[in-house]
């Protein structure tokens, strides 16, 4: 498809969708400007999507699109606060700046990501051994499960974020 019908056709659903979008996401987050924000942001993932032309309901399209957008939204911003808390606790001289915080932000906002999708236990074992520096056998004694298991919690963990990186990177 030519990327001239591509944005035709974006373009349409532009006017016909864009005021219901916004409306809906301003009942879901009860904030205009940020239901702005994301209903563009929606708009802006459309057009990334390949073949739009096909899509015979739109509205279902960018409702799932602005779904993931405000679930991105809110674990940015649980990252955010749980940066903010612990930060809020460091003495003002090993408080980071303006930039190695948004550095950082932006690292937990990615690993969040990459963990995303595994179960709660998986991810804790992972992050105990990776962040905590735990050995399994001090893993297994805090969470109360074998060895063996955290060897696999951590396995597949490991795994499940090589995937996601290889789908995360562009080609």
């Amino acid at each position: 498809m030519s990327s001239a019908n591509q944005t035709a056709c974006i373009g349409s659903w532009y006017r016909d969708h864009h005021s219901w979008l916004y409306g809906w996401l301003c009942r879901k987050m009860h904030n205009n400007s940020d239901a702005a924000d994301l209903a563009q942001d929606t708009f802006v993932r459309v057009l990334t999507a390949t073949n739009t032309t096909a899509v015979r309901e739109p509205r279902a399209l960018l409702l799932t699109i602005a779904r993931r957008a405000l679930i991105d939204l809110w674990r940015r911003r649980e990252i955010e606060q749980a940066w903010l808390d612990y930060q809020e606790s460091l003495p003002e001289a090993l408080a980071p700046s303006a930039e190695e915080l948004s550095t950082l932000l932006e690292a937990l906002e990615q690993v969040s990501k990459l963990l995303s999708g595994l179960p709660a236990e998986v991810r804790r074992a992972f992050l105990l051994n990776r962040l905590d520096g735990k050995t399994h056998r001090a893993i297994a004694e805090e969470m109360h499960i074998s060895i063996a298991t955290v060897e696999r919690y951590i396995k597949r963990a490991f795994i499940h974020c090589c995937l996601q990186q290889e789908v995360m990177q562009p080609l």
